[in-house]
């Protein structure tokens, strides 16, 4: 038995049953070990290693105090043998619990176990199949386990620890975010191989969390707005080893979903929650029109990492052309930001009048976005390449002239994402938002077109916002639906497959710049090389673009029908499509008729053995080709959508014509 004692914390007990002994040490650097340096005390926090490993009897404590300990256990197995080691953790003294492995220590396990059952069993409504269940616990599992305390306070690190050498930093990074003082449990996106947390990545993991955790997943969207981590200037931290890099505004979209599962879900949403993180979006919005909006023309440019190798050149440096880009994704980002911002807005005016004109401003400015995607100036060089009949960026060379890149990639799919739809009691409720909207349709004519028309009723009367107008939807879904460009069995491709024969060259000073597709793992060395936009399937997009479609249809309704997949003569609603593009990322883990998981691949130790086949990882990324799993094998983070993939696929299977990829009240 362990006693720990604690100042905050008190005592506890560990019970370990059966153990051979305990090592005891001291957990401080052995800076012997890695400067040279005389330690403080014998006992160091590589102690315990170096006596299981190197039989070191002298690094541990014999007197059995530290502030480090192991039970040890000794035991040797014969084949096929099992042995299970039973730990307890407890604040009952061993005099108030003299038996702490009693029958009491098997009868909570199995409690427990058989809560946890019921608990899951209700998000899946007692429906969906045994392997359906098992993937979706074992995301879930994997979103809980990836939970890390995370300590960072910025000035402390670039001061140095002062029972070390001083460090010797020329440029230390980070030193603009001495404000920051990281201090939390946050969600990472894989705690073993990026065991930090990313802005963007997060608000993509507190959507399947939230159907489990709410209240820890506002936490997290919560946290990175105060104001020990904003910045005073409004940017967000995007992750340690540069906290001022730009990632896709998505913090807004994470917000409003989780808002919205707990109300549908868990029957009430929190409006303080979605006020408060809203009233600093406010500050982290216009942070990003006076950053990133190089020529006030409402087109964004630069930064926007995340996408890594998506593009011609390595979009977060300095081109080598000289001059910049203009980013069709960024653009379409910032146009998803204004709507989201939109939602929320109208959603806190039921209690407060005051934010339909907060409503009204992001409206506006939504439709500056839309029209600059769609015009930029008196240039006949526009975000939308008419010929082709899709979205690309626009190189700006400094002698004046103006390149469409023509990379066929997930960056002309974005644009969909700037999209929802206002229901008709909107504006029956908000009638100083309506006087606005009302006139800015009959002022600004202009900025209706080539956008969703705003009069234009849809499906119940309701008035669709939208980069994207339906002549321009069917063009872009031409292609995405089209099994030889985007379309995979498992989802929508982030770069058409059509570049495998012909990649995409842009030559510049006598050096060819190559855009090829690649299913799997990246052939080149920008971002390090592990992460790959030019072919594979990631989740995070694919999560978004099925919840666009959705949206469109709550606009269009069933009459508008697309060819899916493209060239098969089989007209879909674009629920239908949403639905099928949800079971194809379900099935990159469920069993297939052969027994075998495409997230597997080739590996027969997982796809055979039955001890192993069930046992799933969630990769960074998958295979566009056969859905097999790529780059970091522990990022549950964002591919943890899949167990809310399962959970609307449930909800869809119940509902003639559900409203969206996570369920909502009406808007």
């Amino acid at each position: 038995t362990v006693q720990a004692e604690h100042p905050k914390l008190g005592q506890r007990w560990l019970y370990c049953q059966g153990a051979d002994t305990l090592l005891f040490t001291e957990n401080e650097t052995n800076l012997q070990r890695l400067f040279g340096v005389e330690n403080a005390g014998p006992y160091v926090k590589d102690g315990i290693n170096d006596y299981i490993v190197h039989g070191k009897t002298a690094a541990v404590n014999p007197d059995q105090r530290g502030t480090k300990v192991s039970p040890h256990y000794h035991r040797c197995l014969a084949a096929g043998e099992q042995w299970v080691v039973r730990l307890r953790l407890s604040d009952q003294s061993p005099q108030s619990d003299p038996q702490p492995f009693g029958p009491s220590f098997d009868q909570t396990l199995d409690q427990r176990a058989q809560e946890a059952e019921v608990f899951y069993d209700r998000l899946l409504l007692g429906r969906g199949d045994a392997d359906a269940r098992n993937v979706q616990r074992q995301a879930f599992a994997g979103l809980l386990w990836t939970k890390q305390y995370y300590h960072y306070v910025v000035e402390d690190w670039l001061r140095g620890d002062p029972a070390q050498p001083p460090p010797h930093r020329h440029n230390p990074r980070n030193l603009e975010w001495l404000h920051l003082f990281n201090d939390d449990i946050i969600s990472m996106p894989d705690k073993w191989e990026f065991p930090w947390y990313a802005a963007w990545d997060l608000a993509f993991h507190v959507v399947p969390l939230a159907l489990i955790d709410p209240d820890f997943a506002k936490r997290q969207m919560d946290r990175l707005t105060r104001e020990w981590y904003l910045h005073p200037n409004g940017q967000m931290p995007a992750y340690e080893w540069h906290f001022s890099d730009v990632n896709p505004p998505v913090h807004a979209w994470g917000t409003w979903q989780v808002y919205q599962i707990e109300k549908a879900v868990h029957g009430q949403g929190d409006r303080l929650f979605l006020e408060r993180v809203f009233q600093k979006l406010l500050l982290n919005f216009t942070w990003w029109v006076n950053r990133k909006d190089r020529n006030g023309n409402n087109v964004f440019q630069g930064g926007f990492l995340g996408l890594d190798n998506i593009g011609i050149f390595d979009r977060s440096s300095e081109l080598p052309t000289g001059g910049y880009l203009e980013q069709s994704d960024g653009t379409s980002w910032m146009g998803m930001y204004c709507l989201n911002m939109l939602e929320m807005a109208l959603e806190l005016a039921t209690d407060n009048p005051a934010y339909e004109d907060i409503a009204s401003k992001f409206f506006e400015h939504f439709l500056y976005i839309a029209d600059a995607m769609n015009h930029m100036g008196d240039t006949n060089i526009h975000l939308w390449d008419e010929v082709d009949e899709f979205f690309y960026d626009v190189l700006h060379t400094p002698e004046g002239a103006r390149h469409h890149l023509k990379v066929r990639s997930m960056v002309g799919l974005i644009p969909l994402f700037a999209t929802t739809v206002l229901s008709a009691s909107t504006f029956e409720r908000f009638p100083n938002f309506t006087r606005r909207f009302n006139w800015f349709v009959e002022h600004r004519p202009r900025l209706q077109e080539n956008i969703a028309s705003l009069t234009d009723k849809g499906m119940n009367h309701c008035a669709l916002l939208a980069i994207v107008n339906p002549e321009r939807l069917r063009c872009i879904l031409q292609k995405m639906l089209d099994a030889d460009e985007f379309l995979s069995d498992y989802g929508v491709r982030s770069l058409s497959r059509v570049h495998a024969d012909h990649p995409y060259t842009f030559h510049v000073n006598g050096e060819a710049h190559n855009v090829h597709y690649e299913p799997a793992e990246s052939t080149s060395g920008m971002f390090g090389g592990n992460s790959n936009w030019r072919g594979p399937v990631w989740f995070p997009v694919n999560y978004l673009l099925i919840g666009s479609l959705r949206m469109f249809h709550r606009f269009l309704g069933d009459e508008f029908t697309v060819d899916y997949p493209t060239g098969t003569g089989q007209s879909c609603t674009l629920t239908q499509v949403a639905d099928d593009l949800c079971q194809r990322m379900t099935h990159i883990f469920l069993k297939n008729g052969d027994g075998k998981r495409a997230v597997h691949g080739a590996h027969p130790h997982f796809q055979e053995d039955p001890h192993w086949q069930d046992l799933l990882l969630f990769y960074e990324y998958f295979n566009g080709d056969n859905g097999a799993g790529v780059g970091a094998n522990h990022q549950t983070g964002w591919t943890g959508l899949v167990a809310t993939l399962i959970h609307d696929g449930v909800l869809a299977a119940r509902s003639q014509e559900p409203e969206r990829s996570t369920p909502s009240p009406e808007r």
